[in-house]
């Protein structure tokens, strides 16, 4: 009788489970807290999370639960196959701004840890933007036909967008529920003014133009190579 092997899981399989348990833990854990903790601090009472803490980490953990399976619904919905290493990438990007940022509070913790999260998503994201257009580029029903420049271009304006979209998610679920997404006030409750409430969000645009334009150069350079092989 041979033997049967059970099926090897991919990486991003692997972490997509690790992503999975982390978040709905976390989603657990912040509902018992954003039932238990304090509504507000008392007067000269020591620093400690209220309720809209918990209900920040709640809708982001909630939130990571529901966009972590972008890439299946882009795979079975539309026949977009994301790339493995991509989706691994965009895994470990949940889980180091979810998990590792909002539940175990690495945003304040780690000096700069917004800024690297910021770089690594708008590298991620121009990345992806090469990856769709080579994805219409071997559909037989859609014609397309790009030149390396406006290819990095697209590239760059994709991640730029999608920096956008999350900038405003931010702002209108601070606006609606006032919480701390924008760290427009500071742990300790503090809130910033001027130019210091503005810092996060502008710092955030430039960061993620920054990575974004690095990969959309270097996917120049490298599309311009394989053109001038095939000519």
């Amino acid at each position: 009788m041979k033997n049967i092997h059970p099926k090897k899981r991919s990486a991003a399989e692997v972490a997509g489970r690790i992503l999975l348990i982390s978040l709905a833990l976390s989603v657990v854990f912040a509902l018992v807290r954003c039932i238990t903790a304090p509504a507000e601090l008392a007067a000269g009472a020591p620093y400690q999370k209220v309720k809209s803490d918990y209900l920040l980490m709640l809708l982001q953990c909630s939130m990571g639960l529901a966009v972590m399976f972008l890439p299946t619904i882009l795979s079975r919905k539309w026949n977009i196959v994301v790339p493995g290493t991509i989706t691994v990438l965009y895994y470990v990007f949940l889980y180091c701004a979810i998990f590792l940022g909002e539940v175990f509070e690495f945003f304040y913790l780690i000096p700069h840890w917004d800024t690297i999260l910021h770089a690594f998503s708008g590298a991620m994201l121009s990345a992806l933007g090469f990856v769709l257009v080579d994805i219409l580029n071997r559909d037989s029903h859609v014609k397309v036909s790009m030149s390396p420049f406006f290819v990095s271009l697209f590239a760059f304006c994709f991640a730029l967008a999608m920096g956008a979209v999350w900038e405003i998610y931010e702002y209108s679920f601070d606006a609606l529920l006032g919480l701390n997404m924008q760290k427009h006030t500071t742990e300790a409750g503090v809130a910033l003014v001027g130019t210091a409430a503005l810092g996060d969000t502008m710092q955030d645009f430039i960061i993620d133009a920054l990575s974004a334009l690095a990969i959309a150069v270097l996917g120049f350079f490298t599309n311009r190579k394989k053109q001038e092989n095939l000519n």
